[in-house]
């Protein structure tokens, strides 16, 4: 959905052909977020069929030129205006994985958790080395402005996610300690004199 609303943004300021419109979302997002030209143009069908844009001019797809509608404007505005829903998250590839190691036997959770942990902090250490880059340079165009926003996104998202690694590792271990002990078998007992004596064979002496 972020595509087909980012794309409607960036045609109400003017008309777009659809590589104009892939390069555009790339600049004002860092490249963060990098899109398919097949992405672009299947997008824009679903537009243009929904009556959010029109194409202008002659030319063949890949040289077409698209302009938002007034129903185009009204939908771009309600987007705008309406917060992101957050009642229907995405599908977060590290929570279902560790959803589903800590159902796997033999797996080292510890370990997985590590890893992504170390993973985490050096991208969060790439994003403030660009953030830190991006301030020296100094205010510039709104592109910009836009990518520094967008860069504090996913320093901040890197944040949150150390900090939940973190907080999934301790409640791993306190589980784990508060996991009774596993029954062991019980110890033989003392054989009995009755059934630990060997048999007698044979008859009985004289």
């Amino acid at each position: 959905m972020s595509i087909r609303y980012g794309l409607l943004a960036l045609l109400e300021q003017g008309p777009r052909y659809g590589s104009q419109l892939r390069a555009e979302f790339e600049s004002r997002t860092g490249s963060a977020w990098p899109l398919n030209i097949g992405q672009v143009y299947t997008t824009l069908g679903r537009l243009e069929r929904d009556g959010l844009i029109v194409p202008e001019g002659g030319g063949d797809a890949k040289q077409q030129l698209y302009a938002i509608t007034d129903s185009g404007r009204d939908e771009l505005a309600r987007w705008f205006t309406q917060p992101v829903d957050r009642t229907h998250p995405s599908r977060d590839e590290l929570a279902i994985k560790l959803a589903m190691a800590v159902g796997t036997p033999g797996l080292d959770v510890a370990a997985i958790i590590q890893a992504q942990r170390r993973h985490t902090l050096a991208a969060m250490q790439d994003y403030t080395r660009l953030k830190a880059r991006a301030l020296a340079a100094g205010p510039g165009s709104s592109d910009d402005i836009a990518w520094l926003l967008v860069l504090e996104q996913l320093i901040f998202t890197a944040e949150a996610e150390t900090r939940w690694l973190d907080h999934c590792e301790s409640r791993l271990l306190r589980l784990a300690a508060a996991r009774p002990p596993a029954a062991e078998p019980p110890a033989p007992g003392p054989a009995s004199p009755a059934t630990d004596r060997p048999k007698a064979r044979g008859g009985t002496s004289s």
